[in-house]
């Protein structure tokens, strides 16, 4: 989907619709889920990975996700490490693309990768179960669950992940 402009001469302001129609259909799958609240930093870091997913990937978001559609973006949100290389690679392939600026679609999904990059949260060490987490920084939560700095990637993708299981 190209981005719209705001008036017909074509001198207006372009308003990045793909962008925002990932984000919309990412809030859509995960409050179907229902997974977290709307207001928390894990449901922006899912929000802004399948967002991210959506506007990467190949083939239309619009309307209701074919059963392959669905597929395709288990398979792409499956794996982190893989993830995020296909995150990186599709960006540079799209901004090498465009012109500076001429595309307002990429810049909010550029943004939103920085975030997801860039922005530690505090949360459960997923990796550490059943390993010793000894040489880690990290923190005991009031539960008594080992709590680690992670990048907000690495929470958002799983819970996207199971946004599109329950879908």
């Amino acid at each position: 989907m190209r981005p719209e402009e705001h008036d017909e001469t074509g001198d207006g302001l372009l308003v990045p619709m793909a962008w925002m129609y990932a984000e919309y259909v990412a809030d859509g799958l995960l409050e179907t889920g229902d997974l977290m609240e709307p207001t928390t930093l894990e449901y922006r870091a899912g929000r802004d990975a399948l967002a991210l997913t959506l506007f990467l990937s190949e083939g239309p978001v619009a309307g209701a996700l074919p059963a392959a559609r669905v597929d395709e973006l288990r398979l792409l949100t499956a794996s982190g490490a893989a993830w995020q290389r296909w995150v990186g690679a599709r960006l540079d392939a799209r901004r090498r693309g465009s012109a500076p600026g001429a595309d307002p679609d990429l810049a909010l999904a550029r943004a939103a990768w920085r975030w997801l990059e860039e922005t530690e949260l505090l949360a459960a060490d997923l990796e550490a179960l059943g390993a010793s987490p000894r040489g880690q920084a990290g923190y005991e939560g009031e539960d008594g669950e080992r709590r680690v700095w992670t990048p907000a990637w690495r929470l958002g993708l799983p819970l996207g992940h199971l946004a599109i299981h329950l879908y």
